[in-house]
């Protein structure tokens, strides 16, 4: 690895550790030259699907694509950026386990949208508004009222099963 501050080849691992959700891993190194320490991260580079767009072209697969689009509904919201991260990780993860070669854009949409929806209910109806192309207030209404009425996938996971009773 090469030292970004003197530009030596030689340097040295002094520390490396897991990070992450553990498919990283974290090594502190130490320039030779010049004993300037650094950080790399260090992951296992998988192909991802293909995404199809809407109107057919295919593009691959761009994480600072996805970033920005989320961030953009998130602007201003009190939303850690561990969190984000955390989103966009589980959305490359259903990318990932999809096995397909080609995913479409609406797939792509659906899995951000379940993801901001545990984030940030507003961010959520605004990369919704976007995403599903609201022509009207009225739209707007429809979507704030069906997210009312459905529980968040994080608030689904502390919910305890209804027990069923027997009926005489």
């Amino acid at each position: 690895m090469r030292c970004p501050f003197c530009g030596e080849d030689e340097t040295k691992v002094i520390d490396s550790r897991l990070a992450g959700e553990g498919d990283q891993i974290r090594r502190r190194r130490a320039c030779q030259a010049c004993n300037e320490r650094f950080t790399t991260y260090e992951k296992a580079e998988l192909l991802l699907p293909r995404i199809i767009k809407s109107d057919g072209v295919r593009e691959p697969y761009d994480e600072q694509k996805l970033r920005r689009g989320m961030m953009h509904a998130l602007e201003k919201r009190p939303v850690e950026a561990d969190r984000v991260e955390d989103a966009i990780h589980h959305v490359e993860q259903q990318l990932r386990g999809s096995g397909e070669r080609e995913v479409s854009s609406r797939q792509v949409g659906d899995w951000v949208m379940e993801e901001l929806r545990a984030l940030d209910q507003v961010a959520y109806v605004r990369f919704a508004s976007i995403y599903r192309s609201f022509e009207d207030v009225n739209a707007f209404r429809e979507e704030i009222d069906r997210l009312e009425q459905t529980p968040s996938p994080e608030l689904k996971k502390h919910q305890l099963d209804l027990p069923m009773g027997n009926k005489k």
